[in-house]
């Protein structure tokens, strides 16, 4: 399976994970799309000084070709699959009242 495969599957499950299983629908929000953009250009620099340090290196024959800041175009989908994931885990379990009442200190137990 290649990096592009690898990819387009992480965006489709994360869709479907946020618009079927968890139902929280965050991309349809502007604020996602907001905070997406904001989380994009901070992977755009550490994208470009991982792979144009060579920190990190791609087999040309598992990534399509286009670069953006120096890196495979197919990283732009791998982060937006995680910034779905995070978001729509978040909402979907603040829904539910996890940890509405943050605490610091040791835990009390009950």
């Amino acid at each position: 399976m290649t990096y592009t495969t690898l990819a387009v599957v992480a965006v489709a499950l994360s869709l479907g994970l946020d618009t079927l299983l968890l139902r929280t629908r965050v991309v349809v929000r502007r604020t996602f799309w907001v905070a997406y953009a904001i989380v994009l250009g901070f992977q755009l620099v550490a994208n470009g000084l991982l792979t144009g340090l060579d920190v990190v290196r791609y087999d040309p024959g598992t990534v399509l070709g286009p670069r953006l800041a120096y890196a495979p175009v197919e990283d732009l989908l791998f982060g937006f699959a995680l910034v779905i994931q995070t978001v729509a885990w978040w909402e979907f379990w603040g829904r539910r009242g996890v940890d509405r009442t943050p605490t610091a200190g040791p835990p009390r137990w009950r």
